[in-house]
This record gives C-alpha cells, structure tokens and sequence, in this order.
C-alpha cells in the first residue's frame, strides 16, 4: 500500500469539497429559508454525509491510480464529475440560481454514473466504493428539484 498516494488520493476530494463549502458559508442560513419537502434532512446532515462520500470517492481514486495504466479515461471523467459537484453548492446557495443547480446536479450524476462504470472496469472496488455517492447524489437531485420547484 502507498500510504502517501492514499492519502493525497483521499486527500484531493477532501479539499475540492471543503473549498467548495467555504465558498457556500451561508448555506445554512440559505437552507433555512427555504420551503422544504417533507423529506429534506436536517441540515447538520449534510456535512457529515459530504465527508464520508469524500473519503470513499478518495479511497475509489487511489484504487485506480494504484492500478496505472489505462486509467486516463476515467480519470477525465472523475475529474469533471468532481468539477461538477466542486461549482453546484455555489451556484445552489451563493447564487441561488436553483434551477441551473438542477441542470448541474443533472449532469455531474451522468458523469459519476460513467465514473463509477469507467472505475468498476479498472477496479470492482473502486467501482463499488462509489455507489453510496450515486445514491446520494440521486437523492439530491431529487431534493434540488423539489426545493427549486417548491420556492419558484
């Protein structure tokens, strides 16, 4: 095992979302104000949840770079699904643009879809490691588009 590898692999999804948050501070208070549907979650949820996705989506990365070749594909698309997710909390909370939050949030589950298909071929584990992502990430969609819908 090359713990500096896993460490930067956890490491970068870490980062991105943790930057992706400060950018979105006020999430919270945003979040607050909103007409929820009946099945939103508490809001002190979300961070806990975000940081655990992270550390899986890492330990899926470093099973695919531990592998080394014939992994570029996959990368480009985890790469852009992790863009994705990085510019959504922004767009939903600083912005409150939600409906273009819809369209990202749309897009980044196709990309972590095909990431997560790419990462099962090079790697069944880290392929495995990124379905609680994809629930999630579906959940969240459907939350999206409820609070979009619910606050027009």
């Amino acid at each position: 095992m090359d713990i500096p590898k896993l460490v930067v692999s956890i490491a970068i999804p870490l980062i991105v979302g943790g930057i992706s948050g400060f950018f979105s501070r006020n999430a919270k208070e945003i979040f607050d104000k909103l007409v929820k549907p009946s099945f939103a979650p508490p809001p002190w949820l979300f961070g806990p949840i975000w940081t655990i996705l992270y550390f899986l989506m890492g330990v899926s990365l470093y099973r695919v770079l531990k592998v080394g070749q014939n992994v570029r594909l996959a990368l480009i698309f985890f790469s852009i699904q992790l863009f994705l997710n990085f510019i959504w909390s922004p767009i939903f909370f600083v912005y409150e643009k939600r409906l273009l939050a819809l369209f990202v949030i749309l897009l980044l589950l196709v990309f972590a879809i095909i990431t997560t298909i790419e990462f099962y071929k090079i790697d069944r584990w880290a392929g495995l490691l990124f379905i609680p992502y994809l629930l999630w990430l579906s959940f969240a969609t459907i939350l999206n588009y409820s609070l979009y819908y619910l606050n027009r």
